[in-house]
């Protein structure tokens, strides 16, 4: 009794603390007026600037680049590895409010004027206007949550609300903007670059309680919402309050012949809203970049690949398989010698026959197996909510720390593998292990991070970063590596179940499907189809710069990958041996490795289809970093291929009785 005493109460202490516990980065902070400001609330509500980018063009740029209305007084917050290395600059901006207080009108600052004899001044109006003809967004942050811009589309009844916000509007010869933006132009004309520089904030707060019922401090508040409401007019010279505007849009000259103004201004309004939570605040805006549907879609089309594969496996093993063996096992040594054979028990003296360029072989594993790892954890703590998009930059940060210190099991299943396959080399598979893959990946991300350095990007990587990088490489991830190759090669050699014969045998010409080729083409199809629907919301995430949030749903088409390539695998194997082709060693990590060069393929079809307006520079920026990606993943699927068939070989050779 005393013991489920204790039991409760150590229950009750914890659900306690769950009520007070919040992920690191994302606690809620209090808001008051000024007049009863304190430790415990604060008044000024400030606004934070990230940097611009845009969903034709893969270059992103920092606020500042536009010369927009800046603020240099203040710091800027710390970043993390993740902010850094994905070109998130977060800046202060002169856009600042008192809690509750309302603004219908204020200038941001002093004008912007722009002369028609400064070259400079040319080249700002031209950057704008390319800006706006590449629909380059805003995205500004209050209180660590994102400002919506929201608008009715033409197709549905409700608002579309999305993390970013169009710094002007280009009217083409159909007097249309892109997402409807000539609705918020004054009398448009076409072929005109419209800038919009004045926002109306509507911030809502709840009040009284929070999540858990607990009462606020007093005249408190959460910001639960940020919207702006956007405006392009024009402001009368030495006017201020609403009858600085005129009821005509601010347009951008097509040549700079004479002097040019430009003033930017806000207004601010404070809305009590009970019915939005702080803890789902961000709701209103990822409901609107995805379908539930579409994601039960993309989950049942994976799971009806796998029930189809997977019944294929079971009926070669437990039928096909099992009678063989069966059979072959039944018969006495004289009944062997009579009957010849024949199928896959034929080649039991050359599968596991060293394959070709064994050591490279080591190496793809070791390496695929430290990112299986690294994204197997790092999906685990996205689906716990510590990775939320509301921690900025944690998703990278984790990935990155991940895969440093995952450098012991790639060391590991390196060394193990080389020495079963005979290797001695033991000192370039481990340099090889260490450096050669993230080296490559190092080296192409390199090359790309210098043309973001000659175009001006916020994407390039501050050359302190780098050296961190290659302080974490070779400061943690190496040794590990050596590590784990050091306590592989101690490790006694794996035992095959089947002798090798020293004389390799004749391997006879067998059909077209069980050419490498044509395995290596079918093996990537079916793992592919079940992501296809998924990578379609990751890039819409990475290039459309929307938010990616179904973890949950990402981490269940993962697993089902896993079975897939796996399953795949395995059945290409198994055709292959019973064609009495004992080379599978490298064809069962290209038949599944060959998901890769369908994602390829999938980006380019992406970037031809979404990314129209592209220019050459961010054509290769972009498939620079595709081939990024579809390298790891070619390590990671061809790793799930090949340990899959290694356990497949492994285990119908072990039951078979050979002399």
């Amino acid at each position: 009794m005393f013991h489920k005493n204790l039991i409760i109460l150590f229950v009750l202490i914890c659900l306690n603390t769950c009520k007070s516990f919040y992920l690191p980065g994302i606690a809620p902070v209090h808001f008051c007026p000024s007049s009863v400001s304190n430790d415990h609330c604060q008044a000024d509500v400030k606004v934070f600037v990230n940097r611009l980018n845009s969903a034709d063009s893969v270059i992103p740029y920092e606020y500042s680049y536009f010369d927009f209305c800046s603020n240099n007084n203040e710091e800027s917050p710390v970043e993390n590895l993740g902010q850094v290395v994905f070109g998130e600059r977060i800046r202060p901006s002169p856009y600042k409010f008192t809690f509750k207080e309302d603004e219908s009108f204020r200038f941001v600052c002093d004008a912007k004027t722009y002369s028609k004899d400064n070259v400079n001044d040319k080249k700002k109006i031209e950057n704008l206007k390319n800006a706006i003809k590449l629909n380059y967004q805003h995205h500004w942050i209050i209180d660590n949550m994102p400002v919506a811009f929201c608008y009715q589309q033409s197709d549905k009844d409700q608002l579309y609300c999305t993390p970013g916000f169009p710094i002007g509007c280009y009217i083409n010869e159909q007097l249309l903007g892109k997402n409807g933006c000539e609705k918020l132009i004054t009398k448009p004309v076409k072929n005109t670059y419209y800038l919009f520089n004045h926002v109306d904030f509507t911030i809502d707060y709840h009040a009284k309680e929070n999540d858990w019922g607990e009462k606020l401090p007093n005249e408190a508040g959460r910001l639960v919402k940020a919207k702006v409401i956007l405006r392009s007019v024009k402001h009368l010279p030495g006017k201020s309050g609403k009858e600085a505007f005129v009821d005509v849009s601010m347009d951008l000259p097509s040549n700079l012949t004479a002097n040019f103004q430009i003033r930017y201004s806000y207004g601010v309004k404070f809305v009590e809203n009970r019915q939005v939570k702080w803890s789902s605040r961000w709701d209103y805006i990822l409901d609107s970049l995805s379908d539930p549907k579409i994601q039960w879609f993309s989950i049942v089309n994976s799971l009806v690949i796998v029930l189809m594969l997977s019944g294929m496996v079971a009926i070669i093993l437990l039928r096909t398989l099992h009678k063989d063996i069966a059979r072959y096992n039944s018969l006495n040594e004289k009944q062997k010698d009579e009957e010849e054979e024949f199928g896959w028990k034929l080649v039991h003296g050359d599968v596991f026959r060293s394959p070709c360029c064994a050591l490279l072989l080591s190496v793809f594993l070791g390496n695929g197996v430290q990112l299986l790892f690294m994204t197997l954890i790092t999906l685990l703590f996205a689906c716990f909510g510590f990775l939320s998009p509301a921690n900025r930059g944690s998703l990278m940060t984790c990935a990155l720390v991940l895969y440093v210190c995952l450098g012991t099991p790639a060391g590991y299943v390196s060394s193990r593998i080389y020495k079963m396959l005979g290797g001695e080399s033991w000192k370039r598979l481990v340099f090889m292990t260490s450096l050669m893959c993230p080296g490559c990946l190092f080296l192409v991300f390199f090359l790309l991070n210098l043309v973001f350095w000659f175009l001006g990007s916020s994407a390039a990587i501050p050359f302190t970063t780098l050296i961190a990088i290659l302080a974490l490489w070779f400061g943690i991830s190496v040794p590990l590596t050596f590590i784990g190759a050091f306590f592989g090669f101690k490790k006694m050699t794996l035992q095959l179940p089947v002798k090798t014969n020293q004389i390799p045998r004749q391997i006879p010409t067998g059909s077209w499907y069980t050419h490498c080729i044509s395995s290596v083409v079918m093996g990537g199809v079916l793992p592919f189809g079940c992501i296809c629907i998924q990578l379609f919301f990751i890039l819409n995430s990475i290039w459309g710069h929307q938010v990616y949030y179904m973890f949950g749903c990402l981490f269940v088409i993962f697993v089902i990958l896993l079975i897939i390539c796996s399953e795949t695998a395995i059945l290409l194997c198994y055709f292959q041996l019973c064609a009495e082709d004992y080379r599978w060693w490298w064809r069962a990590f290209l038949s599944s490795g060959s998901t890769a060069f369908y994602f390829f393929g999938y980006c380019a079809h992406y970037f031809f289809t979404k990314m129209e307006s592209a220019g050459v520079l961010s054509a290769m920026l972009y498939f620079g970093y595709t081939f990024m990606l579809s390298f790891m993943l070619f390590l990671l699927t061809g790793t799930i291929g090949f340990l899959s068939c290694f356990w497949f070989v492994r285990k119908i050779y072990s039951v078979i009785k050979i002399d």
